[in-house]
Parts: structure tokens; sequence; C-alpha cells
């Protein structure tokens, strides 16, 4: 068994080195099955226990190293032989406990669990058309980029139908002061030809608005 390796601290007196893997499964009871159903639900971290002493004339620093990695709880390295064989990147210390016995100074058995903890996936991001070019939009022809050309063709529409409303509250107000003109004044045809002209002049802006409604819809 070689050394085994916790981030810089060397386990030079390993002496019991345990791995186990929980692979996930949950059972599920099924009526009228012999058994039980097994469904994956993903393993869980793959688990370490290392048993060992620390003696010697440096035992005291070594032990403050080992103490000091288990409480700072940061992720650290480990390279074994018995985890050759798995993608272990960075493992927790998730307990210690340690021990030593009267008359045997500067001698210590430690029992350590180490814990995988894997790097996280990916921040998520926002695809376009709300995910929905996962389904084959896309494929379908379907442009999403004219998403942008239909905002603005709803402003330059807003905006025609504003003038043409104008347009028509000009010719309603119009309407009712040629008759109020007609009464006040003793000449009956200048009221009336006045706003004969007006309307000329408004009918022109509305037939202007009523083709620009008529091209923007093609």
């Amino acid at each position: 068994m070689s050394v085994p390796l916790l981030d810089n601290i060397s386990l030079e007196y390993a002496q019991q080195i345990e791995h186990w893997h929980d692979s996930g499964y949950v059972p599920t009871r099924i009526a009228g099955l012999a058994g039980e159903l097994q469904q994956n639900a993903g393993r869980l971290s793959h688990r370490i226990r290392i048993a060992g002493i620390i003696f010697g004339d440096t035992s005291a620093d070594a032990l403050k190293s080992l103490q000091q990695a288990a409480t700072g709880g940061a992720e650290l390295t480990f390279a074994a032989d018995i985890t050759s064989a798995l993608d272990l990147q960075k493992v927790v210390i998730t307990s210690l406990r340690v021990s030593e016995v009267a008359g045997q100074a500067g001698r210590f058995t430690y029992d350590i669990q180490l814990a995988e903890s894997p790097p996280l996936p990916p921040p998520a991001e926002i695809s376009g058309f709300g995910g929905l070019d996962d389904f084959g939009l896309g494929d379908l022809g379907f442009d999403t980029d004219i998403l942008g050309d239909l905002e603005d063709l709803a402003g330059e529409v807003a905006g025609a139908v504003d003038a043409a409303m104008d347009v028509i509250g000009q010719l309603e107000s119009l309407a009712s002061l040629a008759n109020l003109d007609a009464l006040q004044a003793g000449n009956f045809m200048e009221p009336i030809e006045r706003t004969t002209g007006e309307i000329g002049q408004l009918t022109g802006q509305f037939k202007s608005v009523m083709n620009d409604l008529g091209n923007l819809f093609g």
C-alpha cells in the first residue's frame, strides 16, 4: 500500500483504508411483484475511512496539520491506491477522531472519514424563445428573430391609428362649429365654405393615414 496523500498531508502510518459506494437505488413495492422495483435516484458521494497512527518527533506537528484540515472545512485533494479507479477530484473531512494512550508520549491513533465533494454543474442559461427552441422550432422554420420586428411594427400601427383618430376628432369638431358660426354671423355661406375647405384638408390627411396603415399591413 502506497502512502495516502490528503492535500499536502502525508498519512505515512495509515493502517487501514476503506471505501464504500452507495448507488442510490430506492426500493419501491409493486402490487403482485415478488420483490421490489429498484429505481436509481443517482449515486451518493464516495466515502472513505482511514485509520492509522501518528508517532515520532514530529507527531505533534503532524496531528496539528490533520486537525486544522478537519476544522477548516476546505475541499482537499486525495490520492490512494484504493481510489485509483475512481474519478475522485475533491473530498471533505466529515469526521476526525483522535486518541492518545497514557504512557505512550507522542503517539496518537486517528480515525478519519472523507466524503467526495463533486464540482457544481454549470449555471443555467436562458435559451431562445423560453427554451422552446429545444423542441425543434428551428427545424420548423420558425424565426424567433422576428419578435423585435413585430414590436416595431406594432408601434408604427399604434401611431397611425392615433393619427387617424385625431383626424376623425377634428372632423366632428368642425361639424359642430359650422352650425354655431352660422347662428352667430349673418353670412350663412362663409362658415360653410370655410368648413368645407378644412374638411377637404382633413380628408387628405385621413387618406394619407389610411395609406400608411395599408402599407404597414402589406
